[in-house]
């Protein structure tokens, strides 16, 4: 009976619907994904794939997170997160040039990279084949602290998508959507995995690999039609001799539902990984798996999953096995009379500070981080959060960290002034940093103030810890946020 009464309790309650006509707001966004071959000191070669996704804020200025990763050479483990601004210039109705602007920091496998700061210049000459678009890039490389650029020609693609959204002011509304929101991905599911070498593997020194270790990290996917999906995950070392270790990968699978909640399945998964002494020659790791879920609710689902990960090119060879806790972004095949509820979520772009991270030769010294947040807001002030940090000062090249957790935001007070705490936990290591292990915790607290519609100023303050390591420092963080809100069925 309750089932039947919420439509109508919907429609009566104004406030809580949006007006017959009203739509989600539509930006132009793409997605683009390129291979470089730079120059390193002693012209050694690396191979680099680079991802962003950008979304147009101003007519043909677009602007996003990316990263950037080792997948060929000697220097597996090599990432960099950070942000991309590009202005596409159309030159006909085939042709464009996007010439844009990469900050980010990171670095690792031993790449010398300084204190992590890379910036990345570049201009694109591309055509359209009809919303897939490919060329060549021109770019240079700088890390201005691991004195060394690299200029260079790749190949770049590039595929349009629409950012569907709706203003902050629209949060906890309804309306009649049957299209996908944000990004387009349907679940997220946090990670926690243990690998076992299999056979004679090494590590990039040459001793025996750890007999385990121990893994954190997210799966995001969307599902396509006939049981299809695809996706990425993101995962890092938290306990064992590998802290340092991460790795990002997209996936393809395909599953089969036998009932309403049990459903299994197979999934191969191409990208970069390494780190931690992790033998993965130039970065490039494949795996395969099979898995088993099982629906808890109509929004959260547990998953079992086994598979074996492999390097192209390194001794690296593990079997491996993951319990996941996944949770429904949005349901694709929700019956189209359903209307959509619009859930609060939050990007923020943040820069840290460390004051005095520990470091393996027994100094203490502060250091600087660049991040990106996305969090998502439930009800009563709580929220989820997902967070990724790398190095860019403070000679700790090769740092990152990766965060999920939980927080609670208070209404206005004093005004327009809102405070918040967090509890994160994550995987974290590279740079000289001990994070011994690579599990750390990391509790916040923060003061926000809008600065314009939709925008806020953040600055907080917290303490980051490893759970086995030396690291345990204050942390100072400024973020500027944007508040909007995306349609769920």
């Amino acid at each position: 009976m309750l089932r039947q009464l919420l439509p109508i309790a919907l429609l009566i309650a104004s406030q809580a619907y949006a007006e017959p006509g009203e739509t989600l707001n539509q930006k132009p966004a793409a997605f683009k994904l390129g291979f470089e071959t730079i120059t390193l000191p002693n012209n050694e070669n690396m191979g680099m794939i680079g991802g962003s996704y950008l979304i147009e804020t101003l007519p043909g200025l677009y602007l996003g997170p990316a990263a950037y990763g080792a997948i060929t050479g000697e220097r597996g483990g090599f990432f960099t997160g950070g942000a991309e601004i590009t202005y596409r210039l159309p030159i006909n109705n085939r042709l464009s040039v996007d010439s844009g602007f990469y900050l980010g920091g990171g670095g690792g496998g031993a790449a010398g990279v300084g204190g992590g700061l890379m910036l990345r210049p570049h201009i694109d000459l591309l055509w359209d084949f009809g919303g897939v678009r490919a060329g060549v890039s021109a770019s240079e490389v700088r890390f201005p602290s691991g004195h060394f650029n690299s200029r260079q020609l790749g190949l770049m693609l590039s595929f349009d998508d629409t950012f569907n959204y709706s203003d902050a002011s629209r949060i906890g509304q309804y309306l009649s959507s049957n299209t996908r929101s944000g990004v387009g991905f349907d679940r997220i599911a946090i990670v926690a995995a243990q690998s076992k070498p299999q056979g004679d593997v090494k590590t990039t020194m040459g001793a025996p690999a750890p007999e385990s270790t121990s893994y954190a990290g997210f799966l995001m996917t969307q599902s396509l039609a006939n049981g299809w999906l695809w996706g990425v995950e993101a995962a890092g070392a938290v306990k064992g001799e590998s802290d340092g270790y991460a790795e990002v990968l997209a996936t393809l699978g395909w599953e089969y539902a036998f009932n309403p909640s049990l459903r299994a399945g197979s999934r191969v998964s191409l990208g970069m990984g390494g780190g931690g002494a992790v033998d993965t020659g130039g970065g490039g790791l494949g795996k395969a798996a099979i898995f088993g879920t099982y629906q808890l609710n109509r929004d959260l689902d547990l998953t079992l999953e086994t598979g074996v990960s492999k390097a192209f090119d390194g001794s690296f060879n593990a079997r491996y096995a993951s319990l996941q806790l996944g949770m429904a972004l949005d349901h694709p095949h929700a019956s189209t009379d359903i209307l959509s509820r619009i859930e609060g979520w939050e990007w923020d772009a943040s820069v840290q500070q460390y004051t005095s991270a520990a470091r393996r030769d027994g100094s203490k010294r502060s250091m600087q981080n660049i991040g990106f947040k996305l969090n998502r807001h439930i009800d009563d002030g709580f929220y989820l959060t997902g967070q990724a940090h790398s190095a860019l000062g403070g000679g700790a090249g090769g740092y990152s960290v990766g965060l999920i957790g939980a927080g609670w935001e208070s209404p206005e007070v004093l005004g327009k002034l809102r405070l918040s705490a967090e509890m994160l936990i994550g995987a974290a290591g590279g740079g000289g940093v001990d994070s011994d292990g690579g599990g750390i915790m990391q509790p916040m607290a923060y003061a926000s103030y809008p600065i314009a519609k939709n925008w806020q100023i953040k600055a907080g303050a917290g303490l980051v810890k490893s759970l086995k390591g030396e690291l345990n420092s204050p942390v100072l963080d400024l973020s500027l946020g944007y508040r909007f809100g995306l349609a769920r069925r």
